[in-house]
């Protein structure tokens, strides 16, 4: 079992930046891929970064890829996704998920976090 809980969200304008970061209890974290997730108002929860168990492989949403960088601490249990250049495009509620996995062309994880806001104004 893990249990995660982000925080870093908030209100920020167009071309800003925030860091979420995640913090992971459970002894059994440094084993888990990682990942963040969100959900727009009114639309499916879609994939946005993973990372590896050990850090030394990620992946983006095309979407991103460029402007948002996923980092973890094994050390610290923690995870974190540092926000570029954001756009209104990019409000939603953001999710930290562990043993994150890709099905196909598809991400999902195991564990979730309750979210936290970030909303981009224009």
């Amino acid at each position: 079992q893990v249990q995660l809980v982000e925080s870093g969200g908030g209100l920020v304008q167009a071309g800003g930046s925030l860091r979420l970061s995640c913090a992971a209890s459970g002894r059994t974290f440094s084993n888990y891929g990682m990942g963040w997730f969100r959900r727009a108002p009114g639309k499916e929860r879609e994939f946005v970064a993973a990372i590896s168990w050990n850090g030394l492989s990620t992946y983006y949403a095309d979407s991103v890829k460029g402007r948002f960088t996923i980092s973890r601490d094994n050390a610290k249990n923690m995870v974190y996704l540092q926000m570029n250049s954001l756009k209104p495009e990019d409000t939603a509620v953001y999710y930290c998920a562990a043993n994150t996995r890709r099905y196909g062309s598809t991400w999902s994880g195991g564990y979730w976090g309750q979210g936290t806001q970030v909303t981009v104004s224009s």
